[in-house]
């Protein structure tokens, strides 16, 4: 899974609850009106919508993310090294792995190294509360990379702009990786984070279905053309509509819708790129112009009519209960992280097949997952200096050939997934690799939570309404 489904503790003065008191007229539409709406209003057409969504993410940015300023924290000395480092995870197969890995680390060094697996439901919350202590139980957390804004400007993360070059040859991380995972602000060379799990959103779907020598007849009949993998999103649609047969308890896609954390966002902006929206514009924070267009509109009512071609409930599915869908035999394709195919290959062997999403009008973008190792400000100097004699192991070629046989252990190293050994280790790598290419992230600044709450809010909303 990509990330908890839970907010961390909002900011001070939180922006979003402002929001709520706020009157702004912008483009005719009268903002208060629709933050508190009466039991009898209609909810606000896309042209307006995504007019509102510029505007409110305009209004959220502003006040929690203009007096960004990194705090210091000072290291407890110590003059002993450490004998054990910790790190936190949230609970899913690739922290098993790393916890493999891990024990391979203390047998060349002879520092443990301790996976704490927490809960995915409490695992931001948790990790941000822990951040308010003098000294963090974790030496290195792996966090989300929305959480890379917060912790650079807050000062939890160290920095490691100027020692991480010393131990990688920085063009070895895939370009999309160190970008949206390891620096901030994107793109500025400034490094809070290296790089551990890489993800993207993918297709996975029932190849024995695709092949069935009496679908792909009765498709052809229908559609005029031949049942295959959809390329497009409109292809998509079809072959969805195609195995939509809720009477036989059949049905053509899940993919993730639910309204708490990030599900909905995520779901609905594999579309947005390729329609020609955006968060915002790339290289800066502006939004109008960006977010408040006609390709925005055309994705989320894209997305609306595909959230009805799937099992009951559809409408809010979480990225486990997208999986669920599938793997319970009764989908015909999921679009879910590539995290998750370890498990649909094992259990579904060759009857199931994988791709990348679909693209609309030759652009085709993945929304990226994973999460990166960043180092706790609030550790002792000693166990800092620890953590990076770890990471700088991780980061090793031969110890990345390692993780890539781990499950779901996906790697951000440029050169192994060019690979044809990587490509075809799996049935998953090859799209995975491509996937990486194309994989696009939500905002990543300090005051993400408030922009995602009113993200999920409006966009659920529209495709509710």
């Amino acid at each position: 899974p990509r990330r908890p489904p839970r907010e961390a503790p909002p900011l001070t003065h939180s922006p979003a609850r402002r929001l709520l008191r706020l009157r702004v007229r912008i483009r005719d539409v009268t903002l208060s009106r629709t933050l508190e709406p009466s039991r009898t209003s209609r909810p606000p057409d896309m042209k307006h919508l995504t007019t509102l969504l510029a505007s409110v993410a305009v209004l959220a940015f502003a006040p929690a993310c203009s007096k960004e300023g990194a705090s210091s924290t000072a290291n407890v000395p110590t003059n002993s090294p450490p004998k054990a480092i910790t790190i936190w995870w949230f609970q899913w197969a690739p922290a098993d792995g790393l916890a493999e890995l891990g024990r391979e680390f203390q047998k060349e060094t002879g520092i443990e190294v301790n996976v704490e697996q927490i809960p995915l439901a409490s695992y931001q919350e948790k990790t941000f509360l822990e951040f308010g202590n003098a000294r963090s139980r974790f030496d290195i957390v792996i966090g989300d990379s929305q959480w890379i804004g917060r912790g650079a400007t807050k000062g939890l993360y160290l920095e490691l702009t100027d020692w991480l070059p010393t131990v990688v040859d920085l063009k070895s991380i895939h370009a999309r990786a160190a970008k949206y995972l390891c620096e901030y602000p994107e793109g500025s060379g400034k490094w809070f984070a290296a790089p551990c799990e890489t993800d993207a959103i993918g297709l996975a779907y029932r190849k024995d279905w695709f092949e069935d020598p009496k679908e792909k007849a009765a498709f052809q009949a229908k559609f005029g053309r031949e049942l295959k993998v959809p390329d497009t999103w409109e292809e998509f649609r079809d072959v969805a509509t195609f195995f939509q047969r809720p009477a036989e308890k059949r049905y053509g896609c899940a993919m993730p819708s639910d309204r708490s954390y990030d599900g909905l966002t995520m779901g609905v902006q594999n579309l947005l790129w390729s329609f020609g929206g955006a968060w915002h514009a790339e290289g800066s924070n502006q939004v109008k112009g960006a977010l408040d267009t006609q390709g925005t509109a055309d994705a989320i009512e894209f997305f609306k009519t595909l959230m009805k071609l799937g099992p009951n409930g559809c409408e809010r599915l979480d990225y486990g209960q997208v999986l669920e869908a599938f793997d319970n035999g009764s989908t015909a394709m999921l679009l879910n992280y590539f995290a998750f195919f370890p498990g649909i290959e094992k259990k579904w062997g060759d009857k199931v097949g994988f791709a990348v999403v679909p693209g609309h009008g030759g652009k085709r973008v993945a929304s990226l997952g994973g999460q990166g190792l960043s180092i706790s400000t609030k550790a002792p100097k000693a166990s800092q200096d620890a953590a990076k004699q770890f990471i700088a192991w991780f980061l090793k070629r031969s110890t990345q050939e390692q993780w890539i046989t781990k499950p779901a252990g996906f790697t951000a190293n440029a050169e192994i997934l060019a690979s044809d050994a990587f490509k075809k280790a799996t049935p998953y790598n090859a799209p995975f690799a491509a996937s990486v290419d194309t994989m696009r992230d939500f905002w990543n600044v300090p005051c993400f939570n408030e922009l995602l709450a009113v993200t999920q809010r409006y966009v659920g909303m529209a495709v509710d309404g």
